[in-house]
């Protein structure tokens, strides 16, 4: 099966797979461990019509409930988890993240840019159109995290944060945690203005900037976001042996993936999917 994705290299970090004729990406690292289901949507598969078209889960678009209800139900069949299963954040670009248990299966969190567990069967399911997903997978201690980064989240380190609270929680050892940095807009498609730079060069060590971003002529900034997660892993003590990053860019391929800047906002939403096996 091919997408036909652009990549912007020849490794396929994500790679594409499709069931009952609904494709999605996954990550090969966390196929390995054999203890969790996950995914990231597309664009394809999916009953929405019109800017929604055709696979978006997301309610904060404006798109038909009834064709979201069996979008839900189509894309957890593809990945082998249930519907009812999916708990959701309402992403404000914070780095607050949840701890879900038992009871709040199903439910959404407001105010929330990630979320944790360790109950199997529990789908964590956040929403992206060019921001960063980062995916944590715990298989010592049996726990998970999923967490939305857009720039504010990377400046506040949200990888860092979730990394943390995994710790805090579940007893993860950053050294056992692997973690993967999902499809979002690369450095070539994400220009950014001056004040968002210099929210980044307080932020991050001054080692590490050049890696991050590049000024031009019209004063803008070209911003790689990837690099800026794949810094703040490796701070939280995630090792790079651990780390899978992205190649996959979502302004790249607007066909296929849902990307906010090439749509100018008329769009529905990707989704990044992780839940424990029972």
């Amino acid at each position: 099966m091919s997408l036909g994705l652009h990549y912007k290299n020849s490794e396929h970090i994500f790679e594409e797979r499709e069931r009952n004729g609904v494709p999605y990406l996954s990550c090969p690292l966390f196929e390995r461990t054999g203890i969790v289901n996950h995914g990231f949507s597309t664009r394809l598969g999916g009953v929405s019509q019109g800017e929604w078209a055709a696979m978006n889960i997301s309610t904060t678009r404006g798109d038909d409930p009834e064709h979201i209800k069996r979008n839900r139900e189509l894309i957890a069949q593809a990945i082998g988890v249930s519907a009812e299963d999916f708990t959701y954040t309402h992403q404000t670009h914070t780095t607050n993240v949840a701890v879900v248990t038992e009871k709040d299966r199903g439910g959404r969190f407001p105010e929330t840019d990630g979320m944790i567990t360790d109950v199997p069967g529990i789908c964590l399911v956040t929403f992206y159109a060019d921001c960063v997903p980062l995916y944590f997978v715990d298989p010592v201690r049996k726990a998970i995290g999923l967490s939305h980064s857009g720039w504010r989240g990377t400046v506040g380190k949200m990888g860092k944060v979730t990394v943390r609270r995994m710790e805090e929680e579940y007893g993860s050892r950053p050294s056992d945690i692997l973690a993967a940095i999902g499809p979002s807009i690369c450095q070539d498609c994400y220009e950014v203005s001056e004040d968002v730079i210099l929210q980044f060069e307080k932020a991050f060590d001054e080692a590490v900037l050049p890696s991050l971003f590049y000024r031009k002529e019209n004063g803008k900034y070209q911003l790689n976001l990837w690099e800026a997660n794949r810094q703040v892993l490796l701070e939280a003590g995630i090792r790079r042996e651990h780390m899978a990053v992205t190649n996959l860019c979502t302004h790249c391929n607007p066909e296929i993936l849902f990307s906010h800047r090439a749509t100018g906002g008329r769009r529905g939403n990707l989704s990044a999917f992780l839940a424990l096996k029972r």
